[in-house]
């Protein structure tokens, strides 16, 4: 009985020692093969792939032994098919094999709804422009009460309403208020001119029109402004003057006479109109009143 006591004590510190043996000699080998399961003294740096085609920047990360992982994005002032960002970002060190992340921009652009800029300021405009990722184009001013606004939102010259879906990257041109001047000047004299002279001269001196059309017209580029409210010239002969912002009424005829327009800018000299195309002079008889 004391003999097998004996074999089992001897057994028992037999195993004990062989396990802590076993586990120091496995916790040598851990640490010494760490460094090759870490991959430890592999490290790369991560190139700069942005602005590369995706292509050629996947080809160069797997030819260093990088996984390559691709989302897309759209950015409407890059071209199709590059590389927007990546992650981890260039000149970072990292081990061999790592995943590296890619932004590539996609070909076509997504749809997105046109925001409603009307009566917001232009740097509030650009900024929701931009953060749409679509592109200002043309600005022009227009006298307004509303000097800075927002007057009108055009895609490709035609206004656009708020919600329209349109593709990123679309360029929007904006109609901003520009103020009601208080400097007055001379009212230009349109009378005589063509449609398209009369409102062009009208326009560049930030003056609002309304056009009345009479007669028959075959081609309302060439109609011709035979009158105008108020004229270059009053009663007493010196300048109107007007500001901008102001209106001016404009009547329009293919082929008014020369006599309807002689007599309508000369109105203040005693020439009347009678609206057919017949003047008169209110100074007639004058010569024999001696």
């Amino acid at each position: 009985m004391i003999a097998i006591r004996e074999d089992l004590k001897k057994s028992f510190w037999f195993n004990l020692l062989l396990v802590v043996l076993l586990a120091a000699g496995f916790y040598i080998l851990f640490f010494t093969s760490l460094s090759w399961i870490t991959r430890h003294g592999k490290e790369v740096k991560v190139p700069d792939i942005t602005a590369q085609d995706v292509k050629l920047a996947v080809g160069k990360l797997e030819q260093m032994g990088f996984e390559v992982d691709i989302d897309s994005a759209y950015e409407p002032k890059q071209k199709a098919y590059v590389v927007l960002s990546q992650i981890p970002e260039k000149g970072a060190v990292v081990k061999n094999g790592r995943t590296i992340f890619l932004t590539v921009n996609k070909a076509q652009p997504p749809l997105t709804p046109m925001p409603n800029l009307l009566n917001l300021s232009f740097r509030s405009a650009e900024m929701i422009l931009k953060s749409n990722k679509m592109i200002l184009g043309d600005t022009t001013y227009r006298p307004d009460i509303a000097k800075g606004a927002i007057l009108e939102q055009l895609y490709k010259g035609q206004p656009i309403r708020p919600g329209q879906m349109i593709p990123q990257g679309s360029r929007i041109d904006l109609v901003i208020g520009d103020g009601l001047g208080n400097t007055q000047f001379n009212v230009p004299d349109v009378i005589g001119m063509s449609y398209v002279e009369g409102v062009a001269m009208l326009n560049g001196n930030g003056l609002i029109f309304t056009a009345i059309w009479e007669g028959q017209i075959s081609d309302s580029a060439t109609a011709i402004i035979y009158n105008q409210t108020p004229k270059s010239i009053n009663e007493i002969g010196t300048p109107n003057r007007i500001k901008e912002g102001d209106i001016v009424d404009i009547r329009i005829k293919q082929n008014p006479t020369p006599e309807e327009i002689e007599g309508n800018r000369n109105a203040h000299s005693g020439v009347n109109n009678d609206g057919n195309g017949n003047t008169d002079n209110s100074n007639k008889g004058n010569d024999d009143y001696q």
